[in-house]
């Protein structure tokens, strides 16, 4: 598994497949096939179609590595739970945009008063 090897310091633009595959310890024919299997896993390209990783790819990665290889999800249990996670995500932010607009509110009101 990646060790903290995304610090600030060897931080990349860009990760070869190679390079990702060593960071997982796993075949670059597996990180080929969660690119297929995923949809959230989208490297660029370049123009001679050699995959580019970013570091969200790698966090992507990541997750998808915790889920398959150490928690022992199958592809579908991990797609369904990276799904779940997009949602409780969705609805936390939702749930901080409201309390930030009641913090405002209440600020204002408690400037308003005498």
């Amino acid at each position: 598994m990646m060790s903290s090897q995304l610090n600030e310091e060897n931080l990349k633009r860009y990760y070869t497949i190679s390079e990702v595959a060593e960071m997982f310890d796993v075949s670059k024919s597996l990180v080929r096939f969660w690119e297929s299997e995923f949809d959230i896993l989208k490297p660029h390209k370049n123009s001679k179609g050699d995959r580019r990783f970013t570091a969200q790819n790698i966090e992507q990665i990541n997750t998808i590595y915790h889920l398959v290889k150490q928690r022992g999800f199958t592809l579908e249990g991990a797609k369904r739970e990276i799904k779940k996670e997009r949602v409780r995500k969705k609805e936390k932010e939702i749930i901080v945009s409201k309390l930030s607009e009641l913090k405002s509110f209440l600020l204002d009101v408690k400037r308003k008063m005498p």
